[in-house]
C-alpha cells in the first residue's frame, strides 16, 4: 500500500487532544507551504486560514464553537475562511506566467477578462466558490497535516458570527469551517462509522 493510501485510510476526526501539546509554527507553516498546492478555480487561491493558538484566545473560539472541548484541549483552531473576491486578484496571479513570456498578452488579457465576467456581480456564485474551493484546500490541509503526525476535526459547530467580529475578519472572507490540530488522545477510539458501499454513492453510466 502506498503511504498516501495509508494517510488517507488512518486519517480520523480527532475527538480529543492531549492537552498541553504546542505545534511549531515552523510545523504549521511546512503544512500550509503544501496546502497551498491544493486545486482551485482558475487557480484563485480562495482559502484564507486563520490560527488561534494563543490559550486565552482559543477559549474564545472554544465559546463560539458551542464550548466544545476538543478546542480546549486542541493545539490550535483553525478558521479556514474563503475569500468571496479572490477573482480580484486574477491580475496579479496571471501576470507572472505573461511576465515569463508562458502567456501571451492577448491571452492574458482573455482569462482575466473570463474570470472577471464571471465573478463580478455573482455575490451568491462568489460566495458558492469561496466555500467549494476553500473546502478543497482544507481537505488537503487535514491529508498533510495527518501525514506529518498531527490529527485534526472538521468542524462546522460555530457560531460564525461570533467569529468574525472575535477575530476581526474582513467582509471579503466566508467562514467555512473550523480545524483543530494536536495530538489525538488514542484510549477508547471509537471503530470508524459506517460507510456507504459503493453501489449507494457511486452511479456509473
Amino acid at each position: 500500500m502506498s503511504e498516501l493510501l495509508e494517510v488517507v485510510q488512518a486519517r480520523r476526526s480527532a475527538m480529543n487532544f492531549e492537552e498541553g501539546v504546542d505545534i511549531p509554527r515552523s510545523e504549521l507553516e511546512e503544512i500550509f507551504t503544501l496546502a497551498r498546492l491544493a486545486p482551485s478555480a482558475y487557480n484563485l487561491q480562495h482559502a484564507h486560514y486563520v490560527v488561534v493558538s494563543d490559550p486565552g484566545l482559543k477559549e474564545k473560539v472554544r465559546a463560539a464553537a458551542y464550548n466544545q472541548y476538543k478546542v480546549h484541549t486542541a493545539s490550535a483552531a483553525i478558521l479556514v475562511l474563503g475569500d468571496k473576491l479572490a477573482y480580484e486578484k486574477a491580475p496579479e496571479i496571471y501576470g507572472g506566467l505573461r511576465t515569463l513570456g508562458v502567456m501571451s498578452q492577448q491571452d492574458y488579457d482573455g482569462v482575466v477578462r473570463t474570470i472577471t465576467a464571471a465573478y463580478e456581480g455573482n455575490e451568491a456564485y462568489q460566495r458558492e466558490e469561496a466555500i467549494r474551493n476553500a473546502s478543497l484546500s482544507a481537505m488537503q490541509f487535514m491529508l498533510i497535516a495527518k501525514e506529518k503526525g498531527w490529527d485534526t476535526c472538521p468542524m462546522i459547530g460555530f457560531k460564525p458570527d461570533e467569529l468574525v467580529s472575535m477575530l476581526d475578519i474582513p467582509d471579503r472572507y466566508v467562514p467555512v469551517l473550523l480545524i483543530t490540530i494536536g495530538k489525538a488522545v488514542k484510549d477508547n477510539v471509537r471503530p470508524r462509522g459506517y460507510r456507504k458501499p459503493i453501489g449507494e454513492f457511486v452511479t456509473f453510466r
